[in-house]
């Protein structure tokens, strides 16, 4: 073997030097390394580790005064003006939807300080607890705490009215019958008239209705927790009562339109 075919040995075990194709990849590779490294330094701020700090202090407080306060309050006995920030809320949210009978529902008219105050309409609970200075004991509405009070909604008498019975709600959009007025139709005339006035009445006594239940459905101070559960057949038990005194006064007589 001659002098130039000699090929000195490496000694076992080295590793084979990088050819410069491979040192080139491998620098390039470093540098892109070095470039993120630099890119993420420059997009790190502080104000996001101080923000987290600020939550955990938040809620761990809040957890801590829900423990002390034996689940009475979030904010160390402060009351929150929003419903989401108080215990009752969330409770009732985790415990939603419930379901009374109208007895079940007059527990919680506003007496027991222990109790949120409840309200029904046409058979939807709310919870009214932020509104206790209208609807608490001694309140102008506290007729409606712990009922369900669709009729009087409609007819604005409230010690009378306060009942989900709406039969015949709809007279108090009725004209009254005047002979000397109601005489300048035919007896055919007058049907059709009649007919068309109930249907008008009708209409506008669900309006009536609806107006408030829209009103607590959309309400942001008050929530829905529930349904008032009824017999079957439980309003075909009760007398169809009459109109309310205040109702039945704001009535007026039929005009002629002739």
């Amino acid at each position: 073997m001659t002098d130039s075919k000699v090929r000195q040995r490496r000694p076992q075990g080295e590793a084979e030097p990088p050819s410069a194709k491979e040192a080139v990849r491998a620098g390039t590779k470093e540098a892109v390394h070095a470039s993120s490294r630099a890119d993420a330094d420059d997009r790190y701020s502080p104000w996001l580790d101080v923000l987290r700090v600020l939550t955990f202090l938040l809620l761990a407080s809040c957890g801590l005064s829900y423990v002390i306060s034996g689940g009475e309050s979030w904010a160390w006995g402060v009351t929150p003006r929003l419903g989401f920030l108080q215990p009752d809320w969330w409770r009732a949210k985790m415990a939603w939807p419930v379901y009374m009978t109208l007895h079940e529902l007059s527990a919680y008219d506003g007496r027991d300080p222990d109790k949120p105050l409840y309200l029904g309409i046409n058979g939807t609970i709310y919870d009214v607890s932020n509104g206790r200075h209208m609807y608490g004991p001694g309140a102008s509405y506290h007729a409606f705490a712990g009922h369900d009070s669709a009729r009087a909604f409609v007819t604005t008498c409230i010690e009378q009215d306060n009942n989900p019975d709406l039969r015949g709600v709809e007279q108090m959009f009725l004209p009254l019958d005047d002979q000397d007025t109601d005489a300048y139709w035919s007896a055919a005339e007058m049907a059709k008239l009649r007919a068309d006035e109930l249907e008008a009445a009708k209409e506008r006594a669900y309006l009536a209705l609806k107006n408030w239940a829209d009103f607590f459905a959309n309400s942001n101070k008050y929530h829905r927790v529930g349904y008032v559960k009824m017999d079957e057949g439980w309003l075909e038990k009760q007398p169809v009562k009459e109109l309310c005194a205040k109702a039945q006064k704001g009535r007026t007589k039929r005009q002629t339109q002739r």
